[in-house]
């Protein structure tokens, strides 16, 4: 009998890829006992976008929920994804960060580091896979798996040479077994079956497979991949299945009973997690929403987006009110990963082409530049699968002319060290190495989190789940008043609307007016000058810096403010050339699409 092994990833990419990592750990904790008895090899639990999602959005602690698996999972290995240099973040980190990021993971809890690099870039693994290997934790080294405009295994890029090329050099990089992670469900079922016994003939380590649903042929190629001899394949629970997600375990472990492959997994307790799953997300489902009627996406093949991009593509641009325009998004996303060289479109660098490519559909094409993006086109990233138009890098780096030098060498050795600096930033905080290592990760989220986290700042309300329940105590907190004799009421704005309401055969008219406009009503040129103008976010997004300072004379295109948006660092650039007259906001603040950051005088 052949063994073949799961890994679940219900805890991880499963919730990444249908819910922008939503899931909270309260959620995952009553049934972890129950996911360790199954006899898994092992469960992917943490990295990925959960540090990230933790910190950003649902204020929790990473570090800690891995404490808690780690207890209530004692014998299942419990599995990372790592994106090498750039650990879970969105840039590449100085060499004594990363050894101390996954020093302090193995201790935590994590068995298995499953690293990659988003350009199959061996300088951008070598020294986290020397540090994995110094905790003694297993190393599974991954090559992201990627096609052309063909969709199929071959072509001048990614053929059958450039997978095995790649796994020979990562073998020698020390690595424990081989993982082919495909990311965006793009590997077909014979391609996946040639891949995987190429590699079983060259490769004396286990081989795994990562795929994704989205196109429909995952639980196929996962079948072949079988037959071709893999070791161990991803699967997770029906209820986060599928979509996106990964192939369930359920009908493949029934479909391999009593043959050569069965699972020996327990049906029963399976369906037992997954009568809980189903129960609990119940108050999730805005958040599991599918903008498609269809399973499956067969666009897929043409736009090659991955399944945790596309759930925060959707979810990022419902924050902006611009979800009518993701079909120009995906149809931009091609074109810019055609001009970006051909990169494999996983994270970071799945994050800077959607993000452009939703900035290229909103703003006109690369008027505005992440500076990550800027960052990858001087090669501060890695080496590009295909070399990329030098009219294409004049035109990112229209802002930087003659200020970025093109990195040639390892990515990391441009980086000093910077350990020691987040353990100052945060020292009237805390002296935690969990809490420097956030810190380090997110400068200016994770130190937002870190405020919540000590009891500096409240948690915000709209961290919470929506549930009927907690949507009836956010009403009775509303901030009204019932005025007595002689109260005035506030000051109605310019931005009064008057609406008709109708109750069964009664209309009521009702004036409504935005709680923070509530200033006499003006004309609204009233106090800016006809030369003023007036720069706005584009995005929603978070105020990381001024590069400017009030009075300060700026040219047409000068930098003059870094929003964070789409979890990339974007340059706002001036529209005129005049003389900055107020800067709106603080560093730190959240705007809204199309709110003020920056005043200029033209005169």
């Amino acid at each position: 009998m052949t063994v073949i092994k799961i890994t679940d990833t219900t805890f991880r990419d499963a919730h990444q890829s249908l819910m922008a990592t939503r899931l909270r750990t309260e959620d995952m904790t009553p049934i972890a006992k129950l996911m360790d008895s199954i006899g898994f090899h092992s469960m992917e639990v943490w990295g990925g976008a959960t540090f990230d999602t933790s910190t950003r959005f649902l204020f929790e602690d990473p570090w800690d929920r891995l404490r808690q698996f780690k207890k209530l999972i004692p014998n299942t290995p419990l599995q990372m994804l790592l994106r090498g240099q750039s650990l879970v973040g969105y840039r590449n980190y100085a060499d004594d960060f990363v050894d101390a990021f996954i020093s302090r993971s193995a201790e935590t809890g994590i068995d298995i580091f499953r690293v990659f690099d988003a350009l199959n870039d061996e300088r951008n693994l070598a020294r986290s896979a020397s540090a994995v290997k110094n905790t003694g934790k297993h190393l599974q080294m991954t090559i992201c798996y990627s096609v052309t405009g063909q969709g199929k295994l071959g072509g001048p890029i990614y053929n059958l040479e450039y997978y095995l090329d790649k796994a020979k050099i990562y073998n020698d990089l020390g690595a424990d077994s081989i993982c082919i992670k495909d990311m965006a469900g793009l590997l077909s079922p014979y391609d996946s079956y040639e891949l995987i016994s190429a590699l079983k003939n060259v490769m004396d380590i286990p081989v795994q497979l990562h795929t994704h649903y989205t196109s429909g042929m995952a639980s196929m190629s996962c079948l072949k991949a079988i037959e071709a001899g893999v070791d161990v394949i991803d699967t997770c629970m029906s209820p986060l299945a599928l979509r996106t997600s990964q192939p369930a375990i359920e009908p493949l472990l029934v479909s391999l009973s009593d043959t050569e492959y069965d699972l020996g997994l327990d049906l029963n307790k399976l369906l037992e997690v997954n009568e809980y799953l189903e129960s609990m997300l119940v108050k999730y489902k805005p958040d599991l929403e599918p903008t498609r009627s269809a399973v499956i996406d067969a666009q897929v093949m043409s736009h090659q987006i991955p399944g945790g991009m596309i759930s925060n593509l959707t979810s990022q641009l419902k924050d902006m009110g611009e979800l009518a325009r993701l079909p120009e998004v995906l149809k931009e996303i091609p074109e810019t990963r055609r001009d970006l060289g051909y990169p494999p479109l996983v994270t970071p660098i799945s994050q800077m082409v959607g993000s452009q490519a939703v900035s290229n559909v909103l703003t006109g094409k690369y008027v505005v530049v992440s500076d990550e993006l800027k960052d990858y086109v001087s090669g501060l990233y890695g080496l590009p699968p295909s070399s990329i138009d030098p009219e294409i890098i004049k035109l990112i780096l229209k802002d930087n002319q003659g200020t970025r030098v093109k990195t040639t060498g390892r990515p990391a050795d441009t980086l000093k060290p910077e350990l020691d600096n987040a353990r100052n930033a945060i020292k009237n905080i805390s002296n935690e190495i969990d809490d420097v290592l956030t810190y380090g990760l997110y400068p200016v989220t994770g130190m937002r989190f870190l405020r919540i986290k000590h009891g500096i700042d409240p948690v915000p309300i709209d961290s919470k789940v929506k549930t009927k329940q907690n949507e009836v105590e956010e009403t009775d907190n509303v901030d009204h008043k019932i005025l007595e004799m002689g109260d005035s009421p506030p000051s109605k704005s310019n931005k009064l609307r008057t609406f008709n309401v109708h109750i069964g055969n009664q209309y009521f008219k009702v004036e409504v007016d935005p709680a923070e406009l509530n200033t006499p009503n003006k004309d609204p040129d009233e106090s800016i000058d006809s030369n003023d103008i007036s720069v706005k976010a584009p995005m929603p997004g978070i105020i990381i810096n001024y590069l400017v300072e009030i009075g300060q004379r700026v040219e047409i295109g000068q930098p003059l403010v870094v929003l964070e948006a789409m979890k990339m660092e974007n340059s706002i650039p001036s529209p005129i050339s005049g003389e900055v007259i107020k800067l709106t906001k603080s560093i730190g603040d959240k705007v809204k699409k199309s709110d003020e950051l920056v005043l200029i005088s033209s005169n």
